[in-house]
């Protein structure tokens, strides 16, 4: 911990938007653009995603915790959570799923690969990782400082775990790398 929250929007093949906050998430690679988030159970999310091979990581704020966190109930498949957490959205370039307007960056994905995931002695878990490849990216040119996204201006979070902790990122310690 401190893990950063993937937002992830999705759509079901009978138009349904879903909208549910996963902390396993981080990105895998720079080129191609490739992240991944994890899911503990088949959610909708999951399924969605399986069904359309489309959806959005929108990052989450300090402005936006409290949708966030209204998203992530359990509720039943044919639920619009942004309607449910009143979270106000824009339509997408290149994907179904919606964005998040409160979101300082979102970022349209095509699904790679779902890899179910298992333990040491290959019993499977009930835990499914999602890989997607990034294939557009929108940011607020507010939070921008000298071409860079500021996590900082932004107000971004984390979840630091347990029942319910979060961590607000508000300030970055710069530490380079030795030059071999």
């Amino acid at each position: 911990a401190p893990r950063p929250i993937a937002w992830v929007a999705s759509v079901s093949e009978q138009g349904i938007h879903n909208l549910a906050p996963y902390s396993f998430f981080n990105l895998l690679s720079a080129q191609p653009p490739l992240l991944m988030f994890s899911s503990e159970g088949s959610k909708d999310s999951l399924s969605n995603i399986k069904q359309t091979g489309e959806f959005t990581i929108n990052l989450v704020t300090q402005d936006n915790m409290q949708m966030m966190n209204y998203s992530s109930a359990s509720v039943a498949p044919d639920v619009d959570e942004f309607e449910l957490a009143q979270v106000p959205w824009a339509k997408s370039d290149l994907v179904a799923a919606r964005r998040v307007m409160a979101s300082p960056v979102n970022m349209e994905c095509k699904l790679v690969e779902i890899k179910p995931l298992k333990d040491i002695d290959g019993k499977a878990l009930n835990t499914a990782m999602v890989i997607g490849q990034i294939v557009r990216v929108h940011i607020n040119q507010a939070y921008l400082q000298d071409g860079l996204f500021s996590i900082t201006e932004a107000g971004t979070v984390a979840r630091a775990g347990y029942r319910g902790d979060y961590v607000p990122v508000d300030r970055v310690q710069e530490l380079l790398r030795p030059r071999d």
